[in-house]
């Protein structure tokens, strides 16, 4: 029996949920001293166990280098708690609220409280097995709630370590972790969590929104979807390029906010292909053998890759293998897939309709800006958008004229790793936002909260018997 199922076979969800829940109610407010030792509790499980879960998620992929690990998995969550412990006692105030006139003159004060929801569900993906539960746990614990995670169970080790992990820090009914195939993620959207997070796929996301919908239970959705990348013709393109394939290639590709194609001036293309090839070449001398080039995580996903690759060949794409070493495309016991730029795509192949999640980056060409602005406009709205220019007034167009989750210009994912701006998808791509006073805003429910006068002087024009004069008040209120 693995660790997984060894945890499983113990816990009762439905049990654990109840517990958490009654909880909760104990507690409505939770007081800052609290929160602050959970945050505490959890910054101090991130670095005991940091060498540990960076271990474990490069024997879940195969190969992933520690880095990687550390940058994306382990400080975004230190980096995210530790923003909630420095402005909690801020984030935690009324806020004041003028009140509709002529209430305010007449005595009413209006603050806004911001209260815990009460018990939050959080469901993450395997390509950051542990950021993308412990990000949002931040965001949950500044909140005041209890917490109820389910890692994914394409990664086993690394969801069986950070229950661990967390049964060390926490009692159950605070934050606790539960481990299992997708039967345990059912079993879990069924119940009336008062919130869930999901970060995942599309397909996913519409069981678990049909299976909140029973409870009425709100829901933070992270989906992906295709981001793109625009290249302006002022754009700087060695730095371009090397952005660019350092986004695509993190994770090999396995990233929600990665570049999924990028759209580039006509003439332009070439150099930019040219300037990606090096790009690529300086980081990943060699692929197969290379700790810093990641394995694709499951051989489902590496045979979904390979068959992307075949559908758009069989379609009329041509392909360019990234292979500075001259190595072998596939090697035995290699959960490597080497890049490719593809070209000549178009909407019919299936690499254009889904999001690629992996090495493969399409490489389109367009007249004008304008051109560029309507292919994107034409597809679901993205998680996250680039633009590569040093234009202003072209970088304006471009942000002006989409919508997507995300900007950022002149670089890719910073977006996605700040504290101070949310981050979340919109449409296609997810709804609901974290990170930083977003994240603590997400996670509670406002409260208003109106303090009537000693004189009370509000009802009384609305207070029977009804005069002349109440009517001539009243009137003098309907104006444009």
């Amino acid at each position: 029996m693995t660790a997984p199922e060894r945890l499983l076979a113990t816990q009762d969800i439905a049990t654990l949920f109840d517990a958490q829940r009654a909880a909760s109610r104990t507690d409505q407010q939770v007081a800052l001293s609290i929160r602050l030792d959970r945050i505490e509790r959890a910054l101090a499980m991130m670095v005991a166990h940091c060498d540990r879960l960076c271990a474990v998620m490069s024997a879940d992929f195969g190969t992933r280098p520690k880095e990687q690990s550390l940058a994306i998995d382990i400080t975004a969550t230190i980096d995210s708690l530790k923003t909630a412990r420095r402005n909690l006692h801020k984030w935690m105030r009324p806020e004041r609220r003028a009140a509709n006139f002529p209430m305010g003159i007449l005595g009413v004060r209006a603050h806004v409280h911001h209260r815990p929801l009460g018990v939050v569900c959080i469901i993450g993906a395997w390509n950051f097995p542990v950021g993308t539960v412990t990000v949002p746990m931040a965001g949950a614990l500044a909140a005041g709630n209890r917490v109820l995670i389910k890692p994914s169970e394409m990664t086993p080790r690394t969801a069986a370590a950070l229950a661990d992990a967390v049964a060390e820090f926490f009692a159950q009914d605070e934050v606790a972790v539960v481990t299992g195939d997708a039967s345990v993620g059912r079993q879990l959207t069924s119940l009336p969590f008062d919130r869930i997070v999901f970060t995942g796929g599309a397909t996913t996301a519409r069981h678990i929104m049909r299976a909140a919908a029973e409870h009425l239970v709100p829901l933070t959705l992270e989906l992906g979807g295709k981001s793109p990348v625009i290249v302006g013709n002022r754009a700087d393109l060695p730095q371009a390029a090397r952005q660019i394939m350092f986004g695509k290639l993190l994770n090999a590709g396995q990233v929600c906010v990665g570049p999924d194609y990028v759209l580039v001036p006509k003439p332009l293309r070439e150099a930019l292909v040219s300037e990606l090839v090096a790009a690529t070449a300086r980081m990943f001398p060699r692929m197969h053998g290379n700790p810093d080039y990641t394995d694709i995580a499951t051989d489902a996903h590496r045979q979904h890759l390979r068959a992307l690759l075949a559908d758009a060949r069989d379609k009329g794409a041509r392909e360019l293998v990234i292979n500075p070493a001259n190595e072998p495309l596939e090697v035995p016991g290699s959960g490597k897939i080497l890049p490719r730029l593809l070209f000549d795509v178009d909407d019919d192949m299936a690499v254009m309709q889904q999001e690629i999640f992996g090495p493969i980056l399409p490489v389109l060409g367009y007249e004008r800006i304008d051109e560029a602005l309507d292919y994107v406009n034409a597809r679901p709205r993205p998680l996250a958008l680039y633009y590569f220019g040093h234009d202003a007034r072209e970088a304006k167009r471009v942000i002006d004229g989409t919508v997507s989750g995300g900007v950022t210009v002149n670089d890719v994912l910073l977006h996605a790793a700040q504290e101070q701006v949310p981050f979340g998808g919109v449409g296609a791509s997810g709804f609901g936002q974290y990170r930083g006073f977003d994240g603590f805003r997400e996670f509670s429910t406002p409260q208003a909260v109106l303090r009537q006068s000693r004189l009370n002087l509000v009802w009384g024009l609305l207070r029977p018997p009804y005069t002349p004069f109440k009517l001539r008040a009243l009137r003098a209120l309907v104006s444009r």
